[in-house]
């Protein structure tokens, strides 16, 4: 990407400090606002959610010319989603950005992620048939995030189900959440059926942020926390990432206040069950 020729120049009107002026820059480098989504990366790796999506499509693209896999762009449509950017106009920016690139499996130096234009093609591809699919396996996704689908022994699955589990109202607040947190009313194509695929992948991301929320200690206000806190708490670092030769560094602010249960989930990741 072209170096912005006003880049370096100070931000204006910053007052002073105990006598000292404020000069601030965009010239720190390789940085990205994003550091926790190396987190969410590594929760979608053990779920599988965009090797799952992609396997119900049919990539017609002529394989000597494909620069994008269809699972790399799946994968970076739910980070995006998942890190607060439901625009897919927001790839033209993000697929520079160097912790979407290690997210899907690229060095910072690498070529950029796919553009808008590309996801946009994404979204009008699948058809009836591949949004049928989907939603099996994303049935599939959420029976296999049990060990046990209930407690409750007496009645048929959809009588519990149905008759119980619906009246406590917590499919309204799923539901909340998959529509506020992760904005999955942006049904704005023209096609009906690339809406659909909206949707799809909105349910995508909202799989990352609930088995991040479900890594949590039971006890802990993180356990019940809004998608959105969890967002701005852990997923929005500051981050400066340099890539040295035999590995990338990674470093985050020294006074982030949630260092610890960001460790503590990242520990706890062979514990989720996909």
């Amino acid at each position: 990407m072209p170096a912005d020729p006003h880049a370096t120049l100070p931000l204006p009107g910053l007052s002073p400090v105990a006598g000292k002026p404020i000069i601030a820059r965009f010239d720190g480098g390789s940085l990205s606002s994003d550091g926790g989504l190396l987190a969410l990366r590594e929760v979608e790796a053990r779920l599988g959610v965009a090797e799952r999506l992609g396997a119900c499509v049919d990539d017609l693209r002529a394989p000597e010319r494909i620069q994008h896999g269809l699972v790399e762009m799946l994968r970076f449509r739910l980070l995006m989603i998942a890190a607060g950017y439901e625009d897919g106009n927001d790839a033209d920016s993000l697929r520079h950005d160097p912790l979407f690139k290690l997210a899907n499996g690229r060095l910072p130096d690498a070529a950029a992620l796919c553009s808008q234009p590309t996801m946009s093609r994404l979204e009008n591809t699948p058809g009836p048939r591949a949004l049928i699919r989907m939603a099996r396996a994303m049935v599939a996704l959420y029976c296999a995030s049990f060990r046990q689908v209930t407690n409750l022994a007496a009645g048929s699955a959809r009588t519990i189900y149905e008759d119980l589990y619906c009246r406590r109202g917590q499919a309204e607040n799923h539901i909340k959440a998959w529509k506020r947190h992760l904005a999955a009313d942006r049904t704005s194509c023209c096609r009906a059926t690339a809406n659909q695929f909206r949707l799809m992948l909105h349910t995508g991301a909202y799989w990352l942020l609930w088995s991040l929320r479900s890594l949590m200690p039971k006890r802990s206000t993180w356990r019940v926390a809004q998608f959105d806190t969890l967002r701005l708490r852990l997923v929005k670092l500051a981050t400066r990432v340099v890539a040295l030769k035999t590995r990338v560094m990674l470093h985050l602010p020294s006074a982030c206040p949630d260092k610890a249960i960001l460790r503590l989930v990242l520990e706890r990741l062979p514990r989720l069950t996909c």
